[in-house]
């Protein structure tokens, strides 16, 4: 009896790869983020350097550098703030509901996106100024929104309140309902079903909105000048005092100030994002 000859085994074929190699790419990235992020800051830095400390510290911290950072980073905070509260109702509201306009209103969400930053400052002191449509109601009753503190944050929650929705908006799609109907049906209340079921989905997302709102709020020029009043001491942002210096061709000054401001924001956003890594890490554990 004759042996059958074995068959050699079918070799797999590899797909080939739609992107080149991993170290083609890995380089390109490096170039491409040295050539628009690290250089840039390099040169920041570098400029910077040619103060002596001295120099630099009278540069930062003098009384009206101080007052700057007061309004900006406390502004933008509790616009951050309030963006991840109503910036979750109107992801919430788009998410689980149907109503006549809807399109309408998600497309009014990422107005400020598109909307030219010197624009939305020009509409917005149109509408809380004095004189304006809807500040001219306020100001006989002694509210007065405009070209204080109060009109910076009115400004910063504009341009804020889209990277919360469209942060938070996915997230809520793709949490499973079913989860909330059986913690209904084990008798939980409506705020035990949003704080334990609810809430620990979507947090690592509302971390990221606020993150992303707060970086946004930090830099904002445009939509801001036109409601402070830019009056020194009182009303006047962190990215005013630079380009003062920068007209003033104080470059060093300029980019000791910016130096500052990127130093605590990127501590703010490494702070966040290891808030998000521990909030992902403890879900997963509990899950």
């Amino acid at each position: 009896m004759t042996a059958l000859p074995i068959a050699a085994p079918a070799k797999r074929r590899v797909p080939a790869r739609v992107l080149p190699g991993f170290n083609l790419t890995l380089g390109f990235t490096i170039f491409y983020l040295s050539l628009i992020v690290l250089i840039p800051l390099s040169a920041l830095v570098f400029k910077t350097f040619t103060l002596s400390w001295d120099q630099f510290w009278v540069a930062v911290t003098s009384p009206r550098v101080m007052a700057s950072y007061r309004l900006t980073f406390g502004a933008s905070l509790i616009a951050a703030l309030v963006n991840v509260v109503f910036g979750l109702l109107v992801a919430w509201v788009l998410v689980r509901y149907e109503f006549f306009g809807k399109k309408i209103v998600d497309a009014l969400v990422d107005l400020p996106f598109a909307l030219p930053t010197a624009v939305a400052g020009i509409s917005l002191t149109a509408l809380l100024a004095g004189n304006g449509w809807i500040g001219q109601f306020l100001e006989p009753l002694g509210i007065q929104l405009a070209f204080n503190p109060n009109g910076v944050v009115i400004a910063l929650i504009f341009i804020g309140l889209p990277f919360v929705v469209r942060t938070v908006q996915p997230v809520l799609e793709d949490t499973e309902k079913e989860l909330e109907e059986a913690a209904t049906c084990l008798g939980a209340t409506r705020w035990q079903t949003f704080s334990r079921v609810i809430f620990p989905a979507i947090a690592p997302a509302l971390l990221t909105g606020f993150a992303m709102a707060f970086a946004r709020a930090i830099g904002e020029y445009g939509s801001v000048i036109f409601i402070a009043g830019n009056m020194p001491m009182v009303s006047e942002i962190t990215p005013l005092i630079i380009i003062g210096k920068l007209e003033q061709y104080d470059y060093a000054g300029a980019t000791a100030v910016a130096l500052v401001m990127l130093v605590i924001s990127f501590m703010l956003l490494l702070v966040i994002n290891a808030l998000q890594t521990w909030q992902r890490r403890r879900s997963g554990a509990s899950s």
